[in-house]
C-alpha cells in the first residue's frame, strides 16, 4: 500500500511540477481545483474516517463493520496521496481565507493555474457543516451515543450523506483538475463511492431503514 501512495504521489508530481521541489512552473496554482479539491477532500475525508472508526465500537454487525474497515482504510490512503501531492507542489494544506469548495467555482484562466479567487457559496452545506455532505458535531455526537442497530442505521445514512457529497466534489476535479493521476484518482472515487452508495441503501433497506431525504 505504500508503494502504491509513493507510486501515485510521484506520477502526480511528474505531471504537476519537479518531484524534488514540488515547485516548477507546472505545478497547480495555490487556488486551483488542483489545490483545493485536494485540501477540502482531505478533510472530507478524515470526516469519514473518524466516524468509520466510531461506528466499529458500537456494533458487533460484521458486514456494518467490514464496510467501515474498507472505507477507513480507503480513505484515509487516498488522504495522505492528496496531502503528499500538496507538499510536491510547495502549497498550503489549510488557507484561511478560502471558502470551501471554492474551487469548484474556478472557471478562470487555466484549470492548472490559479483559476481565480472566488468566494464561492456552493449553498449545498446544511447547517453546521463544513461542506457538502458532512456530519455536523451533533450528528457526531449522537453516532458515538448510539449502539447496535440505532448505530448501524444512522452511519449508514451519515456515510450515505457522506459519499453523495464527496461524489460531486470527486466529478468537479475530474472535471476541472489539470494534473492526470488526480483527476485518475477523482474519477476512481466516484466509482467507488457510487457502488458503496449502492451497497448501503441494500444495507439500510435489511434493517428496515432507507436513506435521509
Amino acid at each position: 500500500m505504500l508503494f502504491a501512495v509513493g507510486a501515485t504521489v510521484a506520477a502526480a508530481s511528474d505531471s504537476g511540477g519537479s518531484a524534488s521541489s514540488g515547485t516548477s512552473s507546472r505545478a497547480p496554482g495555490r487556488y486551483s481545483p488542483d489545490a483545493g479539491f485536494a485540501r477540502d477532500m482531505a478533510v472530507h475525508h478524515q470526516q469519514a474516517v473518524e466516524m468509520s472508526f466510531i461506528v466499529r465500537d458500537r456494533t458487533e454487525d460484521e458486514p456494518v463493520r467490514s464496510l467501515a474497515y474498507d472505507i477507513a482504510n480507503t480513505q484515509a490512503n487516498q488522504r495522505g496521496m492528496l496531502l503528499g501531492w500538496l507538499d510536491l507542489w510547495g502549497l498550503p494544506k489549510v488557507i484561511a481565507d478560502e471558502p470551501p469548495m471554492s474551487w469548484m467555482a474556478a472557471s478562470d484562466g487555466e484549470a492548472g493555474g490559479d483559476g481565480g479567487h472566488h468566494g464561492h457559496d456552493m449553498g449545498a452545506a446544511k447547517p453546521g457543516a463544513l461542506m457538502t455532505g458532512m456530519a455536523t458535531k451533533e450528528e457526531l455526537a449522537a453516532l458515538g451515543a448510539a449502539h447496535g442497530r440505532d448505530a448501524e442505521v444512522l452511519y449508514l445514512q451519515l456515510m450515505t450523506d457522506h459519499h453523495k457529497g464527496g461524489v460531486a466534489m470527486a466529478r468537479g476535479c475530474a472535471r476541472q483538475c489539470a494534473t492526470p493521476a488526480e483527476r485518475a484518482l477523482a474519477q476512481g472515487m466516484v466509482e467507488a463511492q457510487q457502488s458503496e452508495l449502492t451497497l448501503m441503501a441494500d444495507m439500510l433497506k435489511q434493517r428496515g431503514a432507507a436513506p435521509r431525504g
